[in-house]
This record gives structure tokens, C-alpha cells and sequence, in this order.
């Protein structure tokens, strides 16, 4: 997977040139057996009016998430003796992978999940890599394995992660796990943390998604495809734009959602966009910025200034969808770890 700059769990490589979504490591909404249900939490707040469009708060929700995730890894501890285990892998010595890692693994601290991590030098094997992957998937207090990618390319990214067993792949990526999402009748063990995520604030606020038209900006294993599937599961009539649909403004405009997830800088303008639509921004793409001192701003695949004059509501960049991948990367874990010893 081709890195991100600074999404706190995918990888989501974006530049100001690139034109499509390159892979983005996680996230959606489980089926409802799988999910902590809106309906036992308290409702976020209402929505930050920005303009004409209301803010969808990803970090408020994700807070919110992570303290109800705290909540029950205390009470599976006090009552079982259990705390839920998520092992990381990290191959070579890439920085923005090195500090993703850094960010799971303070996450996982802030709600009581046990880490591990293997750091490994660039050099190592694939055979060195599924070495530990056997050993964790042997470790009974490890309930979730996850790949920090890319991986060096001498090794074969598919069978490394083919490696991780069913029941502790919480990157939700294993060809069951997606095969199951995308059935009708059958419920994944784990659905990918980042569309998770992106139908997870839908729920959050209360956004109706039943009978509505969607459409998903993106067709990447990642993000564009199982959210495509997720919407389709909640009962919407999805839609999916891609880097070959002719004319895609006037797709765009059918939808009651959009989420996109291209790697596009600003790609989605006002005049694709139906008033009163709400939008999903997965893209986190730096651009040129002189005043930033860092040289760089990080904005969405949709021009979010424009967005806030037409859409009802929409997620801001950054601060939407980039830390509800986290928060479902640890629901995952704790999902998983709930499963296991049929803790409910």
C-alpha cells in the first residue's frame, strides 16, 4: 500500500497529482450484530454549523467511541480476567509507517488494549514475517494481528496477509471476511476499520441512509469497494464513480450521499454536489500551503469551502474520517477479543 501522510491508521497515499485512491488501510459499519448500536449510546451533540452545512465532528465521535471501548475492556477485565491483545508488524524503517504504529499503539494504552509490536529490519524475509504471523496467530492474548503497510517489495503483500488467521485479521481485509460483507444473509467477522468508520458517522448522526441514493467516489479494496457494500447493506441504492465513468459531476448529483475516497485534492466542486447531500471525505491530500510552516495544508478530495455553500452536512479534513480508523481498528480488536471468550 502506497502511504499517507498523516491518516492516523490507513494508508492513504495522496499527492496534489496523484488521480486515484491508492490503498487506504482500514475501515465501515459491522452488520448491527457487530456494532455498538446507536441506540445504546448517548447521541453525539449536534452537528458544528459551518455556513449552510452542519460539521460531522469525527474526532468528537471517535472520543466518544474509545470511551465506550474503555468502558467494556474494564469490565471484561474485572469480570473474566481478559484484556484484549492487538499485535502490529512493522517491516523497515519508513517513518510515516513508524509513526502510524506509534499512534496505534497510544490509542490502544488510552483504552486498556495490550500492545505488541515486532519491528523488523527492511532486509528481513517473508519467511521471517510469517514467522510471527504463525506466532501471534498461536497467542492466545493476542486477538488481533495487523500489517503495517506497504511492505518492502521483495516481499508478496497477499500472502503475508492471507497468513493472518480469520479470526484476528481486524483489518477486516481477509477475501472471507470481505466475501461474507458482500453476501447477503452472511455477517463478517470484521469489516474494514475505515468505511467502518465512514457509515458509523451516518449512524452517529442520525443521517438516514435507508431508500436514499448513494454514491462512493473510489473503487479501492481499501475504502470505495466495501463501503459501497455497506451502504447497499443499510438499504441504499448505491452508485460507484471510478477513474473510467464519463461525466461523473452528473452521477454525484443523484446523491442524498457521497463518500469519496480518491486521493484527489478538491476534485468534488459545488456543481457536483445536490443541495442538501451529505458527505463522507476520506481523502487526506497535502497541497502546497507558503503560509503553513510546514509548506504543505492537508485538505479532502472535495473542495470543502464550496461543499459547505450546497451540502446539508459534511466531514472536515482533517478531523472527519481519519480518527474514526483508529477508533474502529480498536472496536475490532475488542470485538474480537468479546468473541472469543463469549464475553457479552
Amino acid at each position: 500500500m502506497a502511504s499517507s501522510v498523516f491518516f492516523t491508521h490507513s494508508h492513504y497515499s495522496s499527492s496534489p497529482s496523484s488521480s486515484l485512491f491508492r490503498h487506504h488501510r482500514h475501515l465501515v459499519a459491522p452488520p448491527t450484530s457487530l456494532r455498538f448500536s446507536s441506540s445504546h449510546v448517548a447521541p453525539v451533540a449536534a452537528m458544528t454549523t459551518d455556513s449552510s452545512a452542519k460539521v460531522i465532528d469525527g474526532k468528537s465521535v471517535a472520543k466518544q467511541i474509545r470511551d465506550e471501548i474503555s468502558a467494556e475492556v474494564s469490565r471484561m477485565r474485572e469480570s473474566i480476567g481478559v484484556i484484549p491483545g492487538l499485535a502490529v508488524i512493522l517491516v523497515g524503517d519508513r517513518k510515516d509507517s513508524a509513526t502510524y504504529v506509534r499512534n496505534k499503539k497510544k490509542a490502544c494504552e488510552s483504552v486498556g488494549i495490550n500492545s505488541l509490536e515486532a519491528n523488523l529490519p527492511e532486509d528481513s524475509t517473508e519467511e521471517e514475517v510469517l514467522n510471527y504471523i504463525s506466532g501471534y496467530n498461536d497467542d492466545p492474548s493476542v486477538h488481533g494481528i495487523l500489517v503495517q503497510l506497504p511492505l518492502p517489495s521483495h516481499m508478496n503483500e497477499q500472502n503475508i496477509l492471507n497468513a493472518v488467521r480469520i479470526e484476528k485479521d481486524v483489518d477486516g481485509f481477509h477475501p472471507l471476511n470481505i466475501g461474507r460483507l458482500a453476501m447477503r444473509g452472511r455477517d463478517p467477522l470484521f469489516v474494514p476499520c475505515t468505511p467502518k468508520g465512514c457509515i458509523e458517522l451516518l449512524h452517529r448522526y442520525g443521517v438516514p441512509i435507508k431508500g436514499k441514493r448513494a454514491v462512493v467516489i473510489g473503487r479501492s479494496n481499501i475504502v470505495g469497494m466495501p463501503a459501497a457494500l455497506l451502504l447497499q447493506r443499510e438499504d441504499a441504492t448505491v452508485s460507484v464513480v471510478h477513474s473510467r465513468t464519463s461525466n461523473p459531476e452528473e452521477v454525484t448529483r443523484q446523491a442524498d450521499i457521497i463518500i469519496s475516497a480518491v486521493g484527489q485534492p478538491n476534485m468534488v466542486r459545488e456543481n457536483w454536489i445536490k443541495p442538501g447531500a451529505v458527505i463522507i471525505d476520506v481523502g487526506i491530500n497535502p497541497v502546497e500551503d507558503p503560509n503553513s510552516a510546514r509548506g504543505y495544508k492537508l485538505v479532502g478530495d472535495v473542495c470543502y469551502e464550496e461543499a459547505i455553500k450546497v451540502a446539508s452536512a459534511v466531514t472536515p479534513v482533517p478531523g472527519g474520517v481519519g480518527p474514526m480508523t483508529i477508533a474502529m481498528l480498536l472496536q475490532n480488536t475488542l470485538i474480537s477479543a468479546k468473541r472469543v471468550h463469549n464475553f457479552e
